[in-house]
């Protein structure tokens, strides 16, 4: 009887594969966070230099951005954010129901005449993005706005965030007990804001609700006025939340 062949299984290279893959994805998402951050379109060395990947790479990762629409190559050569960022900027506008909520509260700030009001949550480990924007109607605005980063470290904002995230000393301990921070010229020498936590279930900060404008208009008695305003809706915007208001010290 003819013993059959036992045939060869060649084990494929699954972990290097996988590595290789998840390596390109972040290398990919490195490409369209730097397409992001720029202010101004980007050619392929300016990539390179933000990046720090080799143009080879960039090229490669570029051509699979480019079908899939996340990036597009304009006719003078500089690469942009392409139409599926966008769709996806609509998508999360749409199915984000933080939104549904915060919205109306930071308009309802500026139609009682506050500075412009904005909601920001942590980005990474150094920084915190503006979810949503409502800009006063004030002629002269501070330059925030919806989609951008912004240094944890600089700004109301930022404070408060890493205030409730267990950052430790003074102007902390302040925040955790007033539940408001205030900052003048920390991100920007010529603007200021006042800012308060919002909270969700099991008392984890969802965002933080900043008023931010000029800095001449942050007195001390318009920083108190933005306090009474401010505070009631940072309660009932957690509340709506399904979150627990702590006790502060008004």
């Amino acid at each position: 009887m003819k013993k059959l062949a036992t045939p060869q299984v060649k084990s494929p290279p699954a972990v290097r594969e996988a590595g290789d893959g998840v390596a390109a994805v972040e290398r990919a998402l490195s490409i369209v966070a730097a397409l992001e951050s720029a202010d101004q379109t980007m050619t392929l060395a300016e990539l390179a230099v933000r990046t720090g990947y080799y143009k080879s790479t960039i090229l490669r990762l570029l051509g699979s951005l480019i079908a899939t629409g996340y990036v597009t190559r304009l006719p003078d050569g500089a690469y942009d954010l392409g139409p599926t960022a966008f769709r996806l900027g609509v998508a999360f506008t749409r199915k984000n129901a933080l939104g549904h909520h915060v919205v109306p509260a930071l308009q309802e700030l500026v139609d009682r005449g506050t500075e412009s009001a904005s909601f920001h949550v942590r980005q990474d480990a150094d920084h915190r993005v503006c979810l949503f924007r409502v800009n006063s109607r004030h002629a002269t605005l501070d330059r925030v706005e919806a989609g951008q980063s912004y240094a944890l470290l600089r700004g109301a904002a930022g404070h408060i965030i890493l205030a409730y995230e267990g950052a430790a000393g003074p102007r902390y301990d302040a925040i955790r007990a007033s539940g408001f921070d205030v900052s003048l010229g920390e991100r920007d020498p010529s603007c200021a804001a006042v800012a308060a936590p919002v909270f969700g279930p099991r008392s984890m900060l969802v965002g933080v609700i900043s008023l931010s404008g000029p800095r001449e208009r942050f007195g001390e008695a318009e920083i108190a006025e933005m306090k009474r305003l401010l505070g009631p809706v940072a309660e009932t915007l957690t509340r709506n939340l399904g979150g627990d208001w702590p006790v502060l010290q008004r």
